[in-house]
């Protein structure tokens, strides 16, 4: 059974956690003690019916403001798939921790209060999933009871957005008119949207394809760990440990070690539960090699034709995450996939206004949750791909070393 990655975006009191709630209750993934302590949260606050988003508003604080704060991770499952959702705050002040979120993520459920239409802030969310390129997008028409129901306000937000898409790179789009609260076409078809054609949203994000979606081309295998067993038996036995980034692994291929240029061929692909016959993207693997070569934590296994650049000048684009402003010339650790590294900002390209899509070059410096493009320079090489060729080998992090505090979310354009 496979699982889909989901994260919710849109603006305060589009309904997004009432949406997961009701996900919950209706697929009977929520516990009887977990229930009645909503009920009773619900009546603590005077509401005449059992609010739902509380189930993943879980901050003492998000209870006490009816808002979401903090990235909550909710799972669940059917008998078709298995389900991990990242219910992320709709407040601009939290933008970096949407783009938390749905940095794994399949699919980004966009949620539109049909009362308010689109506002700015389902515009950010969608550029912001389209920028981490998550393959699929959901547009949620939510509080469809409150308009009635209405087909002609459901097409107007309907259309509007599909304009605005034209602008982004959306792979995949599809419109669900839904009431979250009442439950209609969320997982059963609603009888006040007649004219409604397409699926409930539970039969779409089951139904959803999402194999083609992940890189099985190029063999991308960070390694993490080196396995080195002291016991007798197995004295001789050298694994590396690590998730598979891309690509297709299997017994006998040709491999490189990057940034070694050392070749040699898989002897075997092993699990926790013993040999598989292959391994792709997420797995998680020890690969043992034919010939005893050096190969430590931070290097790329890869094929000797179809290796990711070499690098130590990137130009990415970052989402900035902290107070105190980036400007060119700051030091800062770097983490990509599983190699730690320095860099330094030689450039701040620009800045990107997420609302019109417009490029600020003359500005200075990113504040919190700017959204820029910069250039860097590692101390060491990055074993790199373009972020759209692979969302892993494409994906780094900046750290804060006096601190020691994650700073910045980037995602690599161009190395050399």
């Amino acid at each position: 059974m496979d699982i889909l990655r989901i994260a919710t975006a849109g603006s305060v009191d589009d309904g997004k956690s009432t949406l997961i709630g009701r996900m919950l209750y209706d697929t009977k993934t929520v516990f009887q003690d977990q229930l009645e302590s909503v009920e009773r949260a619900s009546k603590e606050r005077g509401d005449d019916y059992v609010d739902l988003a509380l189930l993943t508003d879980g901050l003492r604080a998000e209870r006490e403001q009816g808002i979401t704060i903090d990235v909550a991770y909710r799972y669940l499952a059917t008998p078709r798939r298995k389900f991990i959702i990242a219910d992320t705050p709709g407040h601009i002040q939290y933008t970096r921790n949407m783009v938390t979120g749905a940095s794994t993520a399949d699919l980004a459920l966009v949620l539109v209060d049909a009362r308010k239409g689109l506002v700015e802030q389902s515009r950010r969310h969608a550029f912001l999933a389209t920028m981490l390129q998550v393959p699929h997008l959901v547009l949620c028409v939510n509080k469809m009871d409150l308009v009635d129901f209405s087909q002609e306000v459901y097409e107007n937000i309907r259309d509007e957005f599909e304009q605005f898409a034209t602008r982004l790179n959306v792979r995949d789009l599809r419109v669900i008119p839904v009431s979250a609260l009442h439950g209609d076409n969320m997982v059963t078809r609603s009888e006040h949207t007649p004219w409604y054609d397409g699926p409930t949203l539970l039969h779409h994000l089951e139904n959803l394809y999402v194999a083609s979606d992940r890189n099985l081309i190029d063999v991308r295998f960070p390694v993490q760990f080196v396995v080195r067993p002291k016991s007798k038996e197995h004295h001789d036995y050298r694994g590396y440990a690590g998730q598979v980034a891309g690509g297709v692994l299997k017994a006998g291929d040709d491999v490189m070690v990057l940034p070694s240029g050392l070749t040699s061929k898989i002897a075997s692909v092993e699990t926790a539960d013993g040999p598989v016959d292959e391994a792709f993207p997420p797995m998680s693997v020890t690969v043992l090699l034919e010939d005893d070569i050096d190969v430590s934590r931070g290097d790329m296994i890869c094929r000797p034709h179809n290796t990711p650049t070499v690098a130590q000048d990137v130009e990415a684009m970052v989402c900035w995450m902290t107070d105190e402003p980036l400007v060119a010339g700051q030091k800062f650790g770097i983490k990509h996939t599983t190699r730690m590294a320095r860099a330094v900002v030689k450039d701040l390209r620009y800045r990107l206004d997420v609302n019109t899509l417009h490029r600020d070059e003359g500005a200075s410096g990113l504040g919190l949750n700017d959204i820029g493009r910069v250039r860097l320079r590692t101390t060491q090489p990055l074993l790199c791909d373009p972020y759209g060729r692979n969302r892993t080998t494409g994906a780094f992090i900046l750290i804060d070393e006096r601190t020691n505090r994650t700073v910045a979310a980037g995602m690599i354009a161009a190395a050399s």
